[in-house]
């Protein structure tokens, strides 16, 4: 049995609407759950931000020990008080019916101008269970940062995406010291760090 199923059974949802769909939806459940002790929680109101499927990619390049980061506006960051442009991994949203290897490679195009030769999976992830439903499968993708920088993204979804190329152990140092702030760069970037040896051996 799947796991899915198993956390299904100790749910009970009584009530679920959407009180508005827009650019993303938020829907609303009256719930009820299995406790710890075997019982059930009273009825539980609770609002999720539906936003699905998405990936992130860390470009790398084995070569020259680099990585390609990209900096753009975040209203997100903004309305918590925080610089609005963050500096970041590649990421998308997966559409229905999309593979999420192809969206990563097609997102690392549009938006750091580079071609993805290799993909290692990294893991798939929640970021913000509390609120979103959104899980994130992240990837390291194999590019050749020659050349690679400017000013990428689609206008016409108001992209305006800076991109830069940095030293493997400077974006390192960077998580380190609290310079990259946001989940999408700073886990992709750890696992780097652990995994940089391996992959500089691989990819060669």
């Amino acid at each position: 049995m799947s796991r899915r199923k198993q956390i299904d059974k100790r749910v009970e949802v009584i009530e679920k609407s959407t009180p508005y769909r827009g650019y993303f939806r938020i829907d609303r459940y009256l719930l009820r759950h299995r406790m710890h002790d075997g019982g059930w929680t009273t009825p539980l109101m609770r609002e999720v931000f539906e936003r699905g499927q998405t990936v992130a990619v860390l470009p790398y390049d084995p070569l020259a020990d680099a990585v390609v980061l990209i900096e753009q506006f975040r209203i997100g960051a903004y309305a918590a008080g925080l610089d609005p442009w963050l500096t970041e991994v590649v990421a998308g949203t997966i559409e229905t019916g999309e593979d999420a290897e192809d969206v990563a490679r097609r997102e690392v195009l549009e938006e750091a101008g580079c071609q993805v030769t290799e993909l290692e999976r990294i893991g798939t992830f929640l970021l913000s269970s509390g609120a979103s439903s959104e899980t994130t499968t992240m990837y390291c993708g194999r590019v050749d940062s020659l050349g690679v920088g400017g000013i990428h993204g689609l206008p016409h979804e108001g992209e305006d995406i800076l991109v830069s190329v940095a030293p493997a152990e400077e974006a390192i140092a960077r998580v380190a010291n609290g310079g990259i702030t946001n989940a999408y760069a700073v886990i992709p970037l750890q696992w780097l760090a652990l995994n940089r040896v391996r992959l500089r051996t691989l990819w060669r």
